[in-house]
C-alpha cells in the first residue's frame, strides 16, 4: 500500500534501544535537575535564562549522542503485507481499519477489512484542519464549568468534521471496531467527536505497520500493575489511591518515591501502568516531550531505556498524545515513541481536560479493564458510564486509544 510506505518510515523498522552510555546517562541526570530547577523559578516568578541556556545546550548533546548512538535490534523489520492485515483484522468483530491519505489536498479514505480494501474520496484537508482547529477550541472551553452552551456548536462542529474526513465511507463502517491511521496534519483530531464514532470501539494508529505490530504483542508474564502520580496536580492525582486499592499488590510510587529512576524500574516489564502526572509536549522536540515526576522530566529519551516498556499505559492528564510532524508523514511524540518499545496500547489525551472530570473517567476505565475489555472497548465503556453534562462528555472526547491492546 503506497500510503503506508509513504508515512511512517521510523516506525515501520524495528525497535531500537540504545546501549549503556554512562556520558549519556549522566547528561540526562542533568539535563532533569536543569530543567526542574527551571521550572521551580519560573513558578517563583524568578528569571530563567541562563538556566534554559544550559537546558538547551544539554539538549543538545543527548541528541547528538543518540543520534550517533548504533543501537541493539533484536529482530528484524518485516515489510508491510496488506494481505496480513486483512488477516488479522478478520481475526476481531468485523472490524475496520481506515486509513487517511491525501491526494492534491484531498482527503483520501482506504476502508481495510472484510477481505478487501476500498477507497472513497471526502473533503479538502485544508477544511478538516480548520474544522478540527474548532473542536479543539470548543473542547477547551468546555473543559471548565460553565460552558454548556458551547456543547452544540462542538457536536455541530464534529458532524462537519465527519463528512470532510470519512465523507462516503462513514456509511460502510460497520458495527465492529474501527483503527483510524490518520496523516500527519490530523494526528490532533479528537476522533470520538464524529457521530458515526463516538459510541464504538475505535483506536488510533499511527501507521497500519505500527497497528499490526501492537496486535502481535504479547502481554509480559505476571501482569504486574504500577501506578504512579507526579507532583503539582489539581486532584492530587486522586484517583491512584482508589486504583490502589483495587489492584492488590500493585506498586505505587507518588510523592518523593515518583522520581525517574524509580519509576523507571517499576515501569520496565510491566503488564499496566497508570501514570497520573502533568504533561508537557515539545514541538521543537518532540523526544524531549516529558512527563512531570517529583525529581523532574521524564522524557521520551527515558523511555528508550527500557528493556520492555510496559504493556498498557494510561496517561490521565494533558498533552500526552501530542505530536509533531517529521519527515514525510511521520508522527513523534511520546506515544509513538511507546509503541515500538513493547507497549501495545496507550490511552492518552490530546485537548486541555478538567482534571477533576478526568477521575471518574479513569477509575470507569480500570473498572471495565477488570473484566477483560482491551483499552479501545473499556474507554468506549467509561465515556457510556460518566454523567451526560457538557464538561464530562468533553472529556471522555479528549481521551484516545492507542495500538491495539
Amino acid at each position: 500500500m503506497w500510503s503506508e510506505r509513504w508515512r511512517a518510515t521510523a516506525l515501520s523498522a524495528p525497535p531500537t534501544r540504545p546501549p549503556a552510555d554512562l556520558a549519556l546517562l549522566t547528561g540526562m541526570t542533568a539535563y532533569r535537575e536543569i530543567a526542574a530547577r527551571a521550572e521551580e523559578a519560573r513558578m517563583e516568578g524568578r528569571p530563567v535564562p541562563a538556566l534554559e541556556r544550559e537546558q538547551r545546550r544539554l539538549e543538545r548533546e543527548i541528541r547528538s549522542r543518540t543520534l550517533h548512538m548504533r543501537g541493539e535490534t533484536p529482530e528484524g523489520g518485516d515489510r508491510f503485507d496488506v494481505g496480513r492485515l486483512l488477516a488479522r483484522l478478520a481475526e476481531g468483530d468485523d472490524g475496520q481499519l481506515v486509513e487517511l491519505a491525501v491526494l492534491d489536498g484531498r482527503v483520501q479514505v482506504l476502508l481495510c477489512g472484510q477481505g478487501r480494501v476500498r477507497r472513497f474520496e471526502a473533503g479538502l484537508l485544508a477544511a478538516a484542519e480548520t474544522e478540527a482547529e474548532h473542536v479543539q477550541a470548543g473542547l477547551r472551553r468546555l473543559a471548565h464549568p460553565g460552558a454548556q452552551a458551547r456543547l452544540p456548536v462542538v457536536e455541530a462542529a464534529g458532524r462537519r468534521l465527519e463528512e470532510l474526513l470519512l465523507g462516503p465511507a462513514a456509511a460502510h463502517l460497520g458495527s465492529g471496531p474501527v483503527v483510524i491511521v490518520p496523516p500527519g496534519r490530523l494526528h490532533r483530531v479528537p476522533w470520538a467527536v464524529l457521530p458515526s464514532l463516538r459510541e464504538r470501539v475505535l483506536s488510533v494508529s499511527p501507521s497500519a505497520s505500527s497497528w499490526l505490530r501492537a496486535r502481535e504483542t504479547a502481554p509480559p508474564p505476571g501482569g504486574r500493575q504500577v501506578l504512579v502520580r507526579g507532583p503539582g496536580l489539581a486532584t492530587g492525582g486522586a484517583e491512584v489511591p482508589v486504583l490502589a486499592g483495587r489492584y492488590d499488590g500493585a506498586t505505587v510510587l507518588e510523592h518523593d518515591d515518583a522520581t525517574v529512576p524509580r519509576v523507571l524500574r517499576e515501569l520496565d516489564g510491566a503488564g499496566l501502568a497508570h501514570i497520573a502526572a502533568h504533561g508537557a509536549f515539545r514541538a521543537d522536540g518532540p523526544l524531549f516531550s516529558s512527563l512531570r515526576m517529583a525529581d523532574g522530566p521524564l522524557i521520551v529519551h527515558d523511555f528508550e531505556r527500557l528493556d520492555r516498556s510496559p504493556y498498557r499505559i494510561i496517561l490521565s492528564c494533558c498533552d500526552t498524545a501530542r505530536f509533531a510532524t517529521v519527515g514525510a508523514d511521520e508522527l513523534l511524540g511520546l506515544v509513538t515513541a511507546l509503541l515500538p518499545l513493547g507497549t501495545a496500547g496507550v490511552v492518552a489525551c490530546s485537548a486541555p481536560v478538567n482534571d477533576a472530570a478526568v477521575v471518574p473517567l479513569t477509575l470507569a476505565l480500570h473498572k471495565s479493564l477488570d473484566t477483560g475489555l482491551s483499552l479501545a472497548e473499556a474507554l468506549r465503556d467509561a465515556r457510556a458510564a460518566l454523567p451526560p453534562d457538557a464538561l464530562h462528555r468533553a472529556t471522555g472526547w479528549a481521551f484516545t486509544a492507542f495500538g491495539a491492546a
